[in-house]
């Protein structure tokens, strides 16, 4: 008899008794930690840990979730938790993981994205508590997260000063053998001095937040292994005597996803998935997580979620014995787009869901299908003139769901234009507002998965 998931009761602790490293592995979210069993004793105490997010974009998307969900594991576990965004870095550029040498970024833009970053990831870690909380009611009262930009103390470091104090403690030929660097090297523009520069900058920044904040462990990406190696180092030779850093620093960085094609984490189409409904929808957020392939699903499940590890290891064995039900993957969708978009946002994307690749509308309300797909440029509002007493071909030609009303009608003809999904093969047809959803909507459809909803204003 198969395991039924949705009985397993809910675990009272998201960890099951690990220690946080080892929840951490337990979660594949460790590519590469220093010391572990020092860095499992430090952690014994509370800390503070940071992570950086550079501001090149206005907006978190699904490939800062790693490093941020790393983050917010400390953040549950009663640690102090800073988000660097990085607003003098920022207008350098990381060369870690690159080819090509980045575009400078103008100022303002910098200044921008960095407002909107702050709100981003401030609105990320509410959220995440709201829903971690949901989970594990037991845990403590959480430290509220920092947000600090390390342009508040670089943008007045003199640049004698700085190769005077910091420039002296790093040795060129250690700088060379960074992996970002010697990529770079082996590029055929090679890398300039700007970008050469930027391991001593992000070093700078963790030295200053151990000197001002007492900051000792740093979270990032694998490609960033190298730049926090480099913070460490500097704050070993400025402070090696400081009673405070007799037990020295620590770096964790995550893995750098790719899907099991091969494609970069985040991606759909090209196209980055925000974390911002504005960027992308509720529906095409939920979409992503829903499409996740069977070899990619638990890993997923275990990063991307709060949901206990042994629970997780329960849904899987289920999902195993009938994949084509894609429970693990509409768990996946449904705590993820919980977490990021809170309940209204998985409500709506679960409507729009059925409005688009659903078969039964019986369930569906106009008020919830108005608002799932706002700015989605298949809901088209519209006045009673413009919809009712008009033949559907007509209407599905006027508004783009067909190329003329001759493809309409031929589309109809043979079973292939669809109203509230079904088929509607008589050409005169016209559509009255007994024919709507709650006398408000209808749902066209041209063939498998071509849709027009139109909506009374």
């Amino acid at each position: 008899m198969p395991l039924r998931w949705r009985a397993i009761p809910r675990t009272r602790y998201l960890h099951s008794g690990r220690d946080l490293l080892s929840e951490l592995s337990a979660r594949q979210l460790i590519a590469d930690v220093t010391r572990p069993d020092d860095f499992a004793k430090h952690l014994q105490k509370t800390r503070t840990i940071y992570a950086g997010v550079d501001p090149t974009a206005k907006s978190l998307h699904a490939g800062h979730l790693i490093p941020l969900l790393c983050l917010f594991h400390f953040h549950i576990r009663g640690h102090n938790t800073l988000a660097l965004i990085g607003g003098a870095t920022g207008l350098v550029g990381d060369p870690s993981g690159r080819m090509m040498e980045r575009s400078l970024s103008e100022k303002a833009q910098i200044e921008y994205n960095t407002i909107k970053l702050t709100d981003s990831i401030q609105q990320f870690f509410s959220r995440a508590t709201e829903y971690a909380l949901d989970k594990a009611p037991s845990l403590t009262t959480f430290t509220q997260l920092q947000v600090v930009n390390n342009l508040d103390w670089l943008k007045e470091l003199n640049l004698l000063d700085f190769l005077r104090s910091t420039g002296i403690h790093f040795r060129v030929n250690h700088m060379l053998a960074r992996d970002s660097v010697k990529l770079r090297m082996s590029a055929h523009n090679g890398i300039t001095f700007t970008e050469f520069t930027y391991q001593l900058l992000q070093g700078y920044d963790f030295y200053e937040l151990f000197r001002t904040r007492g900051c000792t462990v740093q979270v990032g990406g694998s490609d960033q292994w190298g730049n926090i190696l480099s913070g460490i180092d500097l704050i070993n030779k400025v402070e090696g005597d400081n009673a405070k850093c007799n037990e020295g620093c620590f770096a964790l960085t995550t893995p750098l996803l790719t899907t099991s094609q091969g494609e970069k984490f985040g991606k759909s189409a090209g196209n980055a998935i925000w974390l911002d409904e504005k960027l992308t929808s509720y529906l095409d957020f939920y979409q992503f997580f829903l499409r996740t392939t069977d070899a990619d699903v638990e890993k997923y499940l275990k990063m991307f979620t709060l949901l206990p590890v042994e629970e997780i290891d329960a849904v899987v064995r289920e999902h195993e014995i009938q994949p084509e039900r894609r429970l693990a993957q509409k768990l996946l969708a449904k705590e993820v787009t919980l977490m990021i978009h809170q309940k209204e946002g998985l409500d709506a994307a679960r409507v729009a869901t059925n409005v688009l690749f659903g078969t039964d509308y019986s369930t569906l309300h106009a008020k919830d299908i108005v608002k799932s797909l706002a700015n989605d440029p298949r809901l088209v509002l519209c006045t009673e003139d413009e919809m009712l007493g008009i033949t559907l071909p007509n209407i599905a030609a006027k508004f783009g769901l067909t190329s003329s009303k001759s493809a309409a009608r031929q589309l109809a003809i043979g079973n292939g234009l669809y109203l509230n999904n079904v088929p509607q093969p008589d050409v005169h047809f016209k559509l009255e507002k007994n024919h709507l959803i709650d006398g408000q909507v209808a749902i066209l459809r041209a063939g498998k998965d071509t849709h027009l909803i139109l909506a009374l204003r």
